[in-house]
């Protein structure tokens, strides 16, 4: 395939997980991730430029809808995601990413399938996780996100209990994925690793992110707050079905 067959491909799985992302405020870099690599054939690659497409919808979110954001819920996520985050890029090359991630996957498919019982049974007993395992998510969550930049799904976990209300949700998980990018940028920045590939490849994406954040905008205002909260425990199952049989 020619280069901008691939990218047109990309183009796709972009505009389709960042309108995902648009909605919920996660799930964009480790929904595309798999398909991407596929697609490009360079896991540093794909990783470098489905972060800074991540930070770019992000940083817009942060800014239209700084309102709504959950400083004391923020404060507890980015201290505890920040104290994993370094770990995770010191050991990234030391990890078997495949293996790594689905074991996550797994884990990921059942925690977000209980919730999901939890919301369409609710006659069905299911206590929710005490308040120390949630921290245990922010603190690994913060380690994959350093090692791949795919540690959403964990700190989702933790947040989906916390931040009940759908617009303090989505503005206080994109504000943490605008931190966490910013410091990976950086490092890839130092590494020289913004090369003039990822920048046309990012030129060239940028028209399907702007497509998602607009879809994505207008659906996340249609939906109430019992519907937006199974979308996002839906997506996080899809998000573990991804990472468990398509890394």
């Amino acid at each position: 395939m020619s280069l901008l067959l691939i990218l047109f491909l990309v183009g796709i799985v972009v505009f389709i997980t960042h309108t995902l992302e648009s909605i919920t405020g996660f799930g964009c870099t480790v929904l595309a991730f798999p398909f991407v690599i596929a697609l490009m054939g360079d896991l540093e690659l794909a990783k470098i430029v489905l972060s800074i497409l991540a930070w770019i919808l992000a940083l817009y979110f942060v800014i239209v809808k700084f309102k709504h954001i959950n400083w004391k819920q923020f404060g507890v996520i980015i201290l505890l995601t920040g104290l994993g985050l370094p770990l995770g890029m010191m050991i990234f090359k030391a990890l078997d990413p495949v293996i790594l991630k689905r074991i996550l996957g797994v884990f990921i498919i059942v925690t977000a399938g209980i919730q999901i019982v939890r919301m369409f049974f609710p006659n069905v007993n299911v206590r929710s996780f005490p308040s120390f395992i949630g921290y245990g998510f922010l603190f690994v969550g913060g380690i994959v996100h350093g090692a791949f930049a795919v540690g959403g799904p964990l700190v989702v976990l933790y947040s989906a209990e916390k931040i009940p209300n759908k617009s303090q949700f989505r503005s206080t998980m994109v504000l943490l994925w605008t931190v966490l990018n910013t410091v990976l940028i950086i490092q890839y920045f130092l590494e020289k690793k913004l090369t003039k590939e990822v920048g046309f490849d990012l030129l060239v994406l940028l028209p399907f992110l702007i497509g998602g954040i607009i879809v994505g905008e207008y659906i996340h205002n249609k939906v109430n707050e019992a519907l937006f909260k199974k979308i996002v425990f839906i997506s996080l199952f899809l998000v573990g079905i991804v990472m468990t049989f398509f890394s």
